[in-house]
């Protein structure tokens, strides 16, 4: 059923009312002190808004990627940005395989926990050796009884400092021994408080207030209960959660680009040189106008392909370009930011540079740009594969 016209514009008229009481100041001191935003976590887990995508008879909101893609938008352009989205992306949708593969005493486990924002929940995906190449992970998780025994290594879990539980891809058939790349991997739900799971955080550019981390599985003992549907099954059931992930990390690229160009616009305005207000120029008007343009035109593509993963249509194409053209214009949004503050968009008293960093992040995470392009030109135009 499509969504409400009336009732999605109340939901983001309640997410920007909440993140009202958190301004840029909030922001820049838990990215500077690389500290969790506990307190708005916490607020957004009351208003319900964690749960918004799990059903209802699992304490959730009941809604879909529209709602949620709404909910991201909203939190991101409140100058929130990736700090802000990322602190509760996760957890509003990292469960989705749970939701669709999980047993019913799996999801009546974790579930209702995740809602409630009581459990945190990290991904555990990429690895320093594959990369973009998920087949090639190596973490190996081997059945001992009634459990795994899982061994391995993760980079870029988000969150995994808070996370409570780390849903986790591993190998259980090695790559040489499965007759196509993408069989043998498996999902499980890791206790990350575990013996043997280790977490560090990677120092890196932006997004600091939600931390990046390596983590590490030494001999940690799984019961065969954590783990999530079949085994050897695992990679499809991410594939079935990519495309809405694309859709919200894409509306998140527009809530950055929001923000910037809301700040820019501002500092045009309010900035006089050579007796006029420099929004005057058409060097300095027309660059915030087309960063408009581009947030207007990404957002519709993201609008189209929320609707289209909701309505469970193939929609591969929508949901990259999605991703692809909301990264773009919310990093052209925010460089145009810094250009128009000039020395004052480098300076972190005006915030802008800090939207920079992270709208450049968009542009690599979850999924680089040139492997959306590399996607489009070989399943959309019919060229052949370049890889």
């Amino acid at each position: 059923m499509a969504a409400d016209p009336d009732d999605l514009q109340l939901i983001r008229d309640t997410v920007t009312a909440l993140c009202a009481h958190y301004d840029d100041a909030y922001w820049a001191a838990c990215e500077t002190d690389h500290r969790f935003p506990w307190e708005f976590y916490r607020d957004m887990a009351a208003g319900g808004w964690i749960g918004i995508a799990i059903p209802e008879h699992y304490g959730g909101g009941g809604r879909g990627i529209v709602e949620a893609a709404a909910v991201l938008e909203e939190v991101a352009a409140s100058g929130a940005a990736m700090n802000g989205a990322s602190s509760v992306h996760i957890s509003i949708f990292g469960m989705q395989p749970v939701i669709l593969h999980g047993t019913e005493e799996m999801r009546q486990r974790f579930l209702p926990a995740v809602a409630a924002g009581s459990l945190h929940i990290a991904f555990g995906i990429t690895e320093p050796d594959a990369g973009t190449d998920t087949t090639r992970i190596t973490t190996r998780a081997v059945l001992e009884g009634d459990h795994y025994v899982i061994n391995g290594r993760k980079v870029w879990t988000s969150k995994a400092l808070e996370a409570d539980r780390i849903l986790l891809l591993t190998r259980t058939t090695p790559l040489a021994e499965c007759a196509k790349p993408t069989q043998g991997m498996t999902l499980f739900l890791v206790d990350k408080h575990s013996p043997g799971v280790g977490v560090v955080p990677i120092p890196k550019m932006g997004r600091n207030a939600v931390a990046s981390c390596e983590t590490t599985y030494d001999d940690v003992i799984v019961p065969a209960a954590d783990r999530v549907g079949e085994e050897g099954q695992g990679f499809r059931y991410l594939i079935d959660g990519l495309n809405a992930e694309r859709v919200l990390v894409g509306a998140e690229a527009v809530g950055v680009g929001r923000a910037a160009l809301r700040r820019a616009v501002a500092y045009a305005k309010e900035r006089v040189v050579f007796d006029r207000p420099i929004g005057k120029n058409q060097g300095i008007a027309f660059p915030l106008a087309e960063a408009h343009a581009h947030l207007r035109a990404a957002n519709l593509m993201v609008q189209q392909a929320a609707r289209m993963v909701d309505a469970g249509l193939p929609c591969g194409e929508e949901a990259n370009l999605a991703k692809y053209l909301a990264a773009e214009a919310g990093f052209f949004a925010a460089d145009r930011a810094v250009q128009t503050l000039g020395g004052f968009g480098y300076a972190t008293e005006y915030h802008v540079e800090r939207y920079f960093r992270e709208a450049r992040m968009l542009r690599v995470a979850p999924i680089a740009q040139e492997m959306i392009l590399s996607y489009v030109a070989e399943h959309v135009l019919g060229l052949p594969r370049s890889y």
